[in-house]
Order: C-alpha cells, then sequence, then structure tokens
C-alpha cells in the first residue's frame, strides 16, 4: 500500500528515496491559475460592450456600405427627446458650436458622425446639421444601423 512516506506516492511535497532521503518536488499546479484566468476573461468579455455604448439612441435602419475611418471622428448625438450630446456629454444648442469648435481645434476637416434617434422630428435634426454646417465643418455623417442589426 502506498502511504505518504512511501516511494510510489505521486502526491506531497517530497518524496522518500530508496535510501531513506527525501527529494524534493518541484510541481507547479496550474488549477487555481486556470481559474484566475477564465475568471478574469469572463468579466472583461461582460465589461467590454458596456464600455463601447454612449449614448442611448434607437438608430434608424439603412442599406448603405460603412464609410472608411482614417481617424476618430467626433459623435453627435440627438435623443428622441431633442437632447443634444457631444461624445457623451449633454450640451445646450446655444453651446454646441463653441464646443465642437474647442474639441475639433479649429480643425474644419474634422469627421463629425451624427446619430438621430429614428422617432426623432427630422427639423430638430436639420437645425443641428445645419448649425455644423455653418460653423464651416463639411464633414458631416449620418449615422443608422443595418437592417440585420434590427432589436
Amino acid at each position: 500500500m502506498a502511504g505518504p512516506s512511501s516511494p510510489h506516492s505521486s502526491g506531497g511535497q517530497s518524496r522518500r528515496l530508496g535510501n531513506g532521503r527525501y527529494r524534493v518536488m518541484a510541481e507547479i499546479n496550474m488549477t487555481p491559475f486556470v481559474d484566475v484566468v477564465t475568471v478574469l476573461l469572463i468579466v472583461f468579455m461582460v465589461t467590454a460592450p458596456l464600455l463601447t455604448i454612449g449614448v442611448p439612441v434607437d438608430l434608424p435602419e439603412a442599406d448603405a456600405q460603412s464609410m472608411g475611418e482614417d481617424n476618430q471622428p467626433l459623435e453627435l448625438t440627438i435623443q428622441q427627446n431633442g437632447a443634444i450630446f457631444l461624445q457623451d456629454k449633454e450640451v445646450a444648442f446655444d453651446e454646441l458650436i463653441p464646443r465642437l469648435t474647442a474639441i475639433a481645434g479649429n480643425d474644419l476637416q474634422k469627421r463629425i458622425y451624427v446619430r438621430g434617434d429614428s422617432n426623432l422630428n427630422y427639423g430638430r435634426v436639420m437645425e443641428v446639421m445645419a448649425a455644423v454646417n455653418r460653423a464651416g465643418f463639411r464633414k458631416v455623417a449620418m449615422v443608422s444601423r443595418r437592417p440585420s442589426q434590427a432589436r
């Protein structure tokens, strides 16, 4: 029978050799490491989509090809209630152009994506886009979702 001091025992910190001496076992237990990595993977998989969500808005559907991006665009979001968000901060209509100009650093070639709720009055979207256009920004595009991404 193989006991803890038996030469046939494989568990424990040391192993007894045939001449009465012990030899240190150098084994690495990978189970705790795999458990921790698995938990971290699950945490990152759950939190990653939450980090990319900006201002919630129900985008209209359009079957158009995506535009290529050369740099990080500015996002202008208009919610169903008419609230305007620059990136993820709410701004009043009067403050929109000064803040947009400050963020763009007077770069009138900066790309601006306008995200408008599908239930929003079209006039409100045009009012905001006209103000951006009057400020001199020419690379303004509207964002939609593909029909396959319907909720």
